[in-house]
């Protein structure tokens, strides 16, 4: 089964609606196997926005991932990482459609509620940097 990860970024947790979030995963197939409430740090988000990290928007981006607790998870299911693409919607949550995440909750390219990895590979990156193997579960 293909894993991908996810995490409800702080306007997400800032609203409220986290389980609104997980239950739309699940309502969809796919299965929980780890969860957990972190603080990022700037030397994680250093690590996990590398390919940004000289970029003009780099720095409003990590101030606003650090403000507040995130929640990172862990879902599987056949092709997962593409499902919960099409179940977030688009970056920019102007351009989101009613009914996706990002579409019903967000409010900008930022606000927008969640991260989905965007690839399988970067999937299996950013389930390293956050998860050890105990805390995920089959």
């Amino acid at each position: 089964m293909e894993q991908t990860l996810v995490l409800i970024k702080p306007d997400g947790m800032e609203k409220q609606i986290v389980g609104k979030v997980i239950d739309r995963f699940e309502r969809a197939g796919l299965k929980l196997r780890g969860l957990k409430l972190i603080t990022l740090t700037q030397e994680l988000l250093d690590t996990w926005y590398a390919h940004h990290k000289d970029k003009p928007f780099f720095p409003e981006l990590s101030a606003f991932m650090k403000s507040r607790p995130v929640v990172a998870m862990v879902l599987s299911g056949e092709n997962a990482v593409n499902k919960v693409r099409d179940l977030v919607g688009p970056t920019d949550s102007t351009k989101a459609l009613k009914g996706t995440i990002r579409g019903d909750f967000g409010e900008s390219i930022q606000k927008n509620i969640v991260h989905a990895s965007d690839a399988l590979e970067r999937a299996e990156f950013e389930i390293k940097l956050l998860f050890t193997l105990v805390e995920l579960f089959d």
